[in-house]
């Protein structure tokens, strides 16, 4: 079995939950831009952590690029090939926080995510 099929049936499985589930009340936390102090702006950043659905978030530091995931690893992936040929610092927020631009990861997980919400 592929990754991909695992993800989709993994996927049909959270959202066959989440109509289950009972909404968090919650609010999503605001990424904030990195400190200066503590990171370089020549280093690629990435937020990586979860979203009130569940679903795995990576978000570049200053919100050019994003992605939705089912796996953290996924996610991690994303950051790491789009900052390629260099490396970058990751950055794991211990509130969810939601993607606020252009899905770039598994459009299926996206497309999960909408159903979620609904």
């Amino acid at each position: 079995m592929t990754l991909q099929m695992c993800e989709e049936a993994a996927m049909a499985a959270i959202a066959l939950q989440a109509t289950r589930r009972q909404p968090r009340q919650v609010p999503a936390a605001e990424l904030r831009p990195l400190d200066p102090d503590e990171i370089s702006d020549a280093i690629p950043a990435f937020f990586i952590g979860r979203n009130q659905a569940g679903l795995w978030v990576a978000r570049e530091a200053h919100g050019r690029i994003g992605g939705l995931f089912l796996f953290k690893s996924s996610a991690v992936d994303f950051a790491h090939r789009q900052s390629a040929p260099t490396r970058c610092a990751l950055v794991f927020p211990t509130e969810t926080f939601e993607l606020d631009i252009e899905n770039r990861g598994n459009q299926l997980i996206a497309l999960a995510a909408r159903l979620l919400r609904d």
